[in-house]
This record gives structure tokens, C-alpha cells and sequence, in this order.
């Protein structure tokens, strides 16, 4: 039994594109945390490096993220009004 991919395909879509943004979002909180985490036990600094550059990462994994959508909008047909779900 093969699955049908025309079938599936704007859910797949839709699927990949969720998790992209999720993914980049949470790379980048991730990353500054852990970062900031090193960076406080090598200079000691009591967790401020830690919340510091986590909050930096929030405000950067929202941009990113927010400049991910603005591109997949923009690539979007403007009669299509972003809905993927026609009959093909």
C-alpha cells in the first residue's frame, strides 16, 4: 500500500513549514541559553549571562521566525490567499 502524495501533499507542506519555524525558534533559545550558561560558569557571573542571552535569543528566534513567514507569504500566489487546499 503506497500512500498518495498529491493526496497528502498541503498538509505535508503545511507540516514542514510549522516545524521549521518551530525548530529555528527553539534552535535559537537553545543555543544562547546554553551559551550564556558556559559563559556563566567561566566567569562566574551567577546566572545574569544566562538570562541575558537567553532573552536574547527569544527576541532573535522571533525575528528570525517572523522573517521565515513574511518570506513563505510572499511566496504564496496572491489568488491563492494563502489557501493550499484546492482541488488538483
Amino acid at each position: 500500500m503506497v500512500p498518495d502524495y498529491r493526496k497528502h501533499r498541503p498538509w505535508a507542506e503545511s507540516l514542514s513549514i510549522v516545524l521549521q519555524v518551530g525548530l529555528t525558534m527553539a534552535g535559537c533559545i537553545l543555543c544562547c541559553f546554553f551559551a550564556g550558561r558556559y559563559l556563566d560558569r567561566w566567569l562566574g557571573g551567577n546566572g545574569v549571562l544566562t538570562v541575558v542571552l537567553t532573552l536574547f535569543g527569544i527576541i532573535g528566534g522571533g525575528v528570525v521566525s517572523y522573517r521565515q513567514i513574511m518570506e513563505i507569504l510572499a511566496d504564496t500566489p496572491s489568488g491563492d490567499s494563502g489557501n493550499r487546499h484546492g482541488s488538483d
